[in-house]
């Protein structure tokens, strides 16, 4: 076959660190704008970025030539420099070392990026703990709760 065609789709999710309530909502859009930029500036597809003052949920179309890692790496690294030097915290803003990623079939993204984009009602019942914890047990993914967040 002369070309590589897939499908991966990716829902990431990461805290900030100590998962500290520091994304404010009147610049929340333009942390999710300067993500999607650096999700295309790999080469990726962002489908759907929202999140919460403590977390954030991220679903990107992967191409199969993308580590996942140095994607992470790279969204988490620039976008922490990008609320520092746009003096967007007055709080010192960093996230969690690690982030859990889930892979979803076709079938399922529209279910996932409604979830997405419902977080704030979503989270109105619902703590970002148990959240996490769900997501892990739903994908059967072994794990040490002390260990879960940092």
């Amino acid at each position: 076959m002369a070309n590589t065609f897939s499908q991966i789709y990716i829902h990431i999710i990461f805290a900030v660190k100590g998962r500290q309530h520091l994304i404010n909502v009147h610049w929340e859009n333009e942390l999710y704008k300067y993500i999607t930029g650096v999700v295309k500036n790999k080469g990726q597809k962002l489908i759907a970025i929202n999140g919460m003052p403590d977390h954030i949920h991220i679903l990107i179309g992967m191409k199969p030539d993308c580590r996942l890692a140095e994607l992470v790496r790279e969204i988490k690294k620039s976008s922490s420099n990008f609320v520092r030097e746009k003096h967007l915290s007055k709080f010192k803003f960093q996230w969690q070392e690690g982030y859990a990623a889930f892979s979803y079939a076709q079938s399922n993204l529209e279910r996932v990026i409604m979830y997405i984009s419902n977080q704030k009602e979503h989270h109105k019942n619902r703590s970002f703990e148990s959240e996490y914890k769900d997501f892990l047990l739903k994908f059967q993914i072994e794990h040490k709760e002390n260990f879960m967040l940092d």
